[in-house]
């Protein structure tokens, strides 16, 4: 039986189920997966040194999550030309001359989204944070067929890159940038956390409870754990949610194929995890 080295670099990961998705989908597979969590921290190490090190060690690949998303990309090289506007990989495939880049929560989110509301259009959609997640989410939101964008980051200068970043590839989608999370949320259909807010050991909301009001549906990208904060208020304001869990597994679907070239059966992948059951 081949085996497949993997693992996944991040600062708060502990309660990670990416080894778990992995390995199930190793045994679908007919693999042998083993995958590590790589806190570089933990590894007294910086980012690069625990990168450096992984391909060094013989990894096969490795996912990449907060925050180093962006931090990777100087180290890659990556072909598609709208995860290069993105700016930010989370899958990584060791390969000569050069590591070779992937963004599956770009293609996640799309297969996510239409899996849970068909053609629907996202509408007008206010997003916080506009890290590496938050510019995957918006590219996808953007090929989805999103009227309008409203973002919001405490850091008004990741939002203002975005926008410029998807000016490049989508010019004709409308783009704005709030001053405050409640005047994004102002006309918006949908509400997207692309935070920490909500993670384990980090907790709170990126949306206030009054800004669900005649909301239709809602994303939290945190999946550790998948009921968030944000995610009971927004089953109790009655608008339509998709778990941080959704984007996990069909990242990691895509993340798989990539990592070893084999396609899983996303049915019996999810009937393998059996995750948590939340009606919508």
């Amino acid at each position: 039986m081949a085996h497949i080295r993997l693992g996944l670099i991040g600062d708060n990961i502990a309660t990670s189920r990416a080894p778990e998705l992995h390995q199930v989908c190793g045994r679908l597979s007919g693999l042998a997966v083993t995958y590590d969590l790589l806190v570089p921290r933990d590894l007294n190490l910086d980012f690069d040194g625990a990168f450096d090190r992984a391909q060094k060690e013989g990894y096969r690949g490795l996912n990449i999550t907060y925050p180093y998303k962006e931090t990777v990309v100087g180290q890659l090289t990556v072909d598609d030309a709208s995860i290069k506007a993105i700016s930010a990989c989370n899958t990584v495939v060791f390969e000569r001359p050069r590591p070779r880049g992937a963004n599956t929560d770009y293609t996640g989110f799309t297969v996510a989204y239409r899996r849970s509301y068909g053609t629907a259009s996202p509408g007008v959609v206010a997003m916080a944070g506009s890290g590496g997640v938050g510019k995957a989410v918006a590219f996808a939101l953007t090929q989805l067929g999103a009227k309008a964008l409203h973002l919001f980051d405490i850091e008004r200068a990741k939002s203002e890159r975005l926008k410029q970043a998807l000016a490049g590839i989508f010019p004709a989608i409308a783009v704005r940038i709030a001053t405050s999370i409640e005047e994004a949320c102002d006309g918006a259909d949908g509400l997207i956390n692309c935070t920490p807010l909500g993670m384990e050991c980090i907790g709170g909301t990126a949306f206030p409870p009054g800004m669900l009001t005649r909301k239709c549906w809602a994303f939290d990208a945190v999946y550790t754990p998948i009921e968030t904060e944000f995610i009971r208020d927004a089953r109790g304001a009655g608008v339509e949610v998709m778990t941080g869990y959704e984007l996990y597994f069909f990242q990691g679907v895509d993340a798989f194929r990539i990592f070893t070239g084999f396609d899983v059966d996303a049915a019996a992948l999810r009937k393998a995890l059996q995750p948590p059951k939340h009606k919508r």
